[in-house]
Formats: structure tokens, C-alpha cells, sequence
């Protein structure tokens, strides 16, 4: 708003010195931009850098102490957690049963959070309070045009995802007391309940900052959760968003509100499929065939928007060397596959599809280049590499050749991928624990958390998994004494008592080698004289008539 985009080193440290909580805020600037694959677009309220600066500071110490309040369930815009936690945990919860789904989304959850509401749940005082209170109340500035804010929490805002979170935070403790309460009796004794330990596992929430699901195998608690939520999210000024809010079933198509079995969720699509016995998995105390098999594979908007992407670099790049073209094509295909590795997309072809329709897509850009196609077009543009025959590559001969990187480079299962442990949060103090899941933590140097992570927790020495409390010390693989260098590629991360071991030996063979190198020398030395021994002593001549002992 102020007309700063970005400050020098020096304006930067300057700033730091600035900063404080004054309880004032300037209006933030208004940018739209468009929402993928839809035509509508999306208000960003951008603050000056001050006001981002001062925000993170604010979040920085909020965060640690709402890490340890949030329900464990809640995945967006959290240190630690990703979209692929929260789809494993759908992985989870449905691939024994098949069950019905509430696949609701917040109406303008950002734009429409109640201030009091939000401030009160929050139950700060003083000039926290007042902070926070003024960016809320900022105001926006849109085409020079100013409008005052008495709702919502601007998207752009460095906190704004952490209030967001706080608005939300207490639905899933609402489901669980909900769910206590079911009437859900025992096989083996109908007249009898079961626990309410039971009951709540058997109510599934799922929430990703204000998309969420709710899973049941009941369609009438499913039902009644969407009334409770409704209710809930009154008191926060919020309501569900009727045109992408839909009650779906797993596997059965006809018992889905809009006759379409499974759902769309961060991205991914979810269902069941009937299979045979041959095909379907086992049920694990049962080892009886479900039924059926649950494949997680990229939704179809997903794939039309990955693939309009890269159509339009295609075409910006259809006068431009094939080099430049491999350039941007290849972070687009590695960043949409990366994300897309834990699913089935491998196992059921959307991968090798994808490829497909890029050397379409590609051919077009050959034959426009050389006005047909034939195999001279086929050998300037398409190598064959290793084992395979069409890679689109530069000449071997240049420089610096590039290839065009595939999707099914990356694939993967679904089952493959671990999901973060219940409550745990990177401020909780388990240093091993999450430096070996991210390669970072708060309490941890930085070398030693990315050597955790790429040793996978695993100690080389004794080859036993680190445990917290362990001492751990960095080791050069090579010693530096022996002419190792001090670079990640020669560094391991051992135990205290096992990097004694390993130095001891270390210590010994450089006394070895020492010592024969000594003798060496002293060899080589001796070899230039005509040495002899006599009653065990030894002499060397200094002249042909003299000896010297």
C-alpha cells in the first residue's frame, strides 16, 4: 500500500530495530487473483513489510502455544503437517469399511470470521490484543478506493493462516462429545452398547484449514454432523457453501446425494471399487476379501489444470530453443508428480497418460517448427538415453544437455507414505522425531537435523535407530587428519559413545600410518647409502673406507 516492494540488507536490519507493538496498523492492498479453474477470483489483502514483518514476530510466539491446543486432526497451515497427512488418514480410515462422506467447504472463510468472536476465543489482553485487533480492522484499499474490514481476516496476512486455524479450532472436540452419545450396539449383545472410546473411533474428522470431511459408516450421524456444524459455525459467523457441500458414499454410487461415488479432497480423488476376491484387500483380523479396492489418484480438474499449464508454456515457447522449453517444463512436471507420488496414480496409468499428452502436445511443437513429421524431426528433437528411445532432449553434443523429465519418474503408492503422529507438533521437544520426518526443528542445529533425516534416524555405527535424549555427535566418515573434508557427503551423525569408537580406531590407524610412513621415509633414506649389518648393528658408510655405526 505504501509503494514498497522489497527492501536492501541494510533496510532490512534497520527495520529490525523498528519493530513494535504499537496497537496501529496500516489498510492492506488489494490484489485479485484467479481461483484454478474456476472463473471467479480470490480478494488477497497484501500489508506493507513492516506490518508482515511485526506479524510474523507475533506469530512466532502464538504458534508454539496453539501447537499444543489444536485438535490432532486439523492439517492446514501447520508446521509439520501436509495435504498428504491428511490423505493417508483418509487412506486409513476408509480402506477397511466402506463408509459415507461429508464433503463440505466454508463459504468465504476468510472474509467472513466475526472479530468479537475470534478476539474472545483468542483471550489475549493488552497490546496483543490491541494488535491483532487492528489488523483486523485495517481496512483494504482497492483501486485506490478505501473500505473499512468489520469481518473476516485478510488472506496475504502473514498471521492470517494462524488465525484462521484458531477460528476453527474446537469443531472436532464438538463431534467427539457427539459422537459419545450415539446409539451403536454390540454384535454379540445387541442390548449392550459399546464403549465410547469405540464410538468416537468410529466418527472420522478430517479438516485442512476450511475444507473438511466427515466419515461415517451411518448415513444419519453423517446427516446430523452437518446440522451440528452448521449450528457451530453460526457463532463464528460462518456457514457451509451449499454449491460444494455434498453428502457422497465410497463405493456405492446410488447412495450418493448427487449419484457419484467418492469425493474430491486437496486435489485427490478417493473411491472404492468393487473388486473380486483375487484383487480386493484383506480385512486385517478377518484376512477375508473385502470386496472391494480404494485407489487415491489425482482429480480430474487437477490433471485438466496441469495439463492447460503446460500447454501454455508449449505455446509461449514455440519460437524458443528446446533447451528453455525443457527448462520450464521440467519444475512444472516435477512439482505436479511430487505431489501426486503417495497415491495410485502409478498403479492405475495416470502417470504414463500424462506423459502421453505431453509428447502430443510436444509433436505439435516439432511439426510447427519444421513443418512435418518424419524421422529426421523425430532424431533433432527425441534421443534415445539408456534404455529408452524417446526422450526429448538437447544434442548430446552441446554443452550442457537436457532432458525432459517423465512422470512415471516419480510414482509411488499410497500406502507408502507415513503420517504424523497424533498430536505432535515440531515445539513439543522431540528433536530425533522430527528432524528425521523434515530435516529441521526449532532446537536442533541444522546440519545435524539434515543429517538425521537423510540417515533416517539410524545411527551407521551401531546401525540402532536414535532415540530422544541420545547424544549426538557429527563424524568426518574420512578423518580430516587423513585428508577428509569438512562437506556433508563425508559427515555422519553417531552416538556419543559410538563416535568414541570410531575416533579410537580412527586415532590408531593414523598412529599406523604415521609410523609407516615414518619407516618409509627412513627406508628410501637408507637406500641411498650402502648400508650392512655386523653383530646386530647396523652401519652405513659415510665413504668406502670409513663406517659409521
Amino acid at each position: 500500500m505504501d509503494g514498497i516492494a522489497s527492501l536492501s540488507p541494510e533496510a532490512r536490519q534497520k527495520l529490525t530495530g523498528q519493530l513494535k507493538l504499537t496497537g496501529k496498523s496500516k489498510p492492506t492492498r488489494r490484489v485479485w487473483i484467479p481461483k484454478p479453474g474456476r472463473d471467479e477470483k480470490r480478494p488477497l489483502g497484501i500489508p506493507t513489510i513492516y506490518d508482515r514483518a511485526l506479524q510474523g514476530i507475533v506469530k512466532a510466539a502464538l504458534e508454539p502455544e496453539w501447537e499444543a491446543r489444536f485438535e490432532p486432526n486439523s492439517y492446514g497451515f501447520r508446521p509439520g503437517r501436509s495435504c498428504q497427512d491428511a490423505i493417508k488418514h483418509i487412506k486409513d480410515a476408509i480402506q477397511n469399511k466402506d463408509k459415507y462422506v461429508l464433503d463440505a467447504d466454508l463459504a468465504k472463510c476468510f472474509d467472513r470470521i466475526n472479530h468479537i468472536a475470534l478476539l474472545r476465543k483468542l483471550g489475549y489482553t493488552g497490546k496483543i490484543r490491541q494488535q491483532i485487533k487492528a489488523w483486523l480492522k485495517a481496512g483494504v484499499i482497492d483501486s485506490g478506493v478505501f473500505t473499512a474490514t468489520s469481518e473476516g481476516t485478510p488472506q496475504g496476512g502473514v498471521i492470517s493462516p494462524l488465525l484462521a486455524n484458531i477460528a476453527l479450532h474446537g469443531m472436532e472436540n464438538m463431534l467427539i462429545e457427539f459422537a459419545k452419545t450415539l446409539d451403536m450396539r454390540r454384535k454379540d449383545k445387541p442390548n449392550s452398547q459399546i464403549s465410547w472410546q469405540q464410538k468416537v473411533k468410529s466418527l472420522t474428522f478430517i479438516r485442512y484449514a476450511d475444507d473438511f470431511l466427515v466419515l461415517h459408516k451411518d448415513l444419519n450421524v453423517v446427516t446430523r454432523c452437518r446440522e451440528l456444524i452448521s449450528e457451530w459455525l453460526n457463532g463464528m459467523g460462518l456457514e457451509l457453501k451449499p454449491s460444494k457441500t455434498r453428502i457422497a458414499h465410497t463405493l456405492h454410487p446410488e447412495l450418493s446425494e448427487d449419484g457419484l461415488a467418492g469425493f474430491d479432497f486437496l486435489g485427490y480423488h478417493i473411491q472404492q471399487f468393487p473388486a473380486g476376491k483375487y484383487v480386493s484387500a484383506k480385512h486385517p483380523s478377518t484376512l477375508k476379501p473385502l470386496g472391494f479396492k480404494t485407489l487415491i489418484t489425482p482429480s480430474k480438474d487437477a490433471c485438466k489444470i496441469h495439463q492447460r499449464n503446460i500447454k501454455d508454456v508449449i505455446k509461449k515457447h514455440k519460437n524458443s530453443h528446446q533447451a528453455k522449453l525443457i527448462k520450464e517444463l521440467n519444475p512444472i512436471i516435477r512439482g505436479w508428480t511430487n505431489y501426486y507420488s503417495f497415491s495410485d496414480a502409478q498403479t492405475t496409468g495416470e502417470l504414463t497418460r500424462q506423459d502421453h499428452l505431453i509428447f502430443q502436445k510436444l509433436r505439435a511443437w516439432a511439426r510447427y517448427r519444421t513443418g512435418k513429421w518424419n524421422k529426421k524431426t523425430k532424431a533433432k528433437y527425441w534421443k534415445k538415453i539408456d534404455k529408452n528411445n524417446w526422450v526429448f532432449a538437447t544434442r548430446s553434443g552441446d554443452v550442457n544437455p537436457l532432458r525432459l523429465l517423465t512422470h512415471t519418474k516419480f510414482g509411488s503408492s499410497s500406502t507408502e507414505y507415513v503420517k504424523v503422529k497424533g498430536e505432535d507438533s515440531p515445539f513439543n521437544g522431540k528433536l530425533v522425531y522430527w528432524s528425521t520426518r523434515m530435516g529441521r526443528s526449532p532446537d536442533l542445529p541444522t546440519r545435524k537435523a539434515i543429517l538425521l533425516r537423510s540417515q533416517k534416524g539410524i545411527c551407521f555405527w551401531c546401525c540402532l535407530r536414535f532415540r530422544e535424549g541420545d547424544i549426538l555427535e557429527e563424524d568426518h566418515i574420512l578423518a580430516r587428519a587423513l585428508g577428509g573434508k569438512d562437506e556433508y557427503k563425508n559427515l555422519q551423525l553417531l552416538h556419543g559413545h559410538c563416535h568414541d569408537e570410531k575416533t579410537a580406531l580412527d586415532l590408531e590407524y593414523i598412529k599406523e600410518k604415521e609410523l609407516s610412513n615414518y619407516y618409509d621415509n627412513f627406508s628410501k633414506e637408507l637406500n641411498k647409502y650402502d648400508w650392512y649389518w655386523k653383530n646386530d648393528i647396523l652401519y652405513i658408510p659415510e665413504t668406502k673406507s670409513r663406517g659409521v655405526q
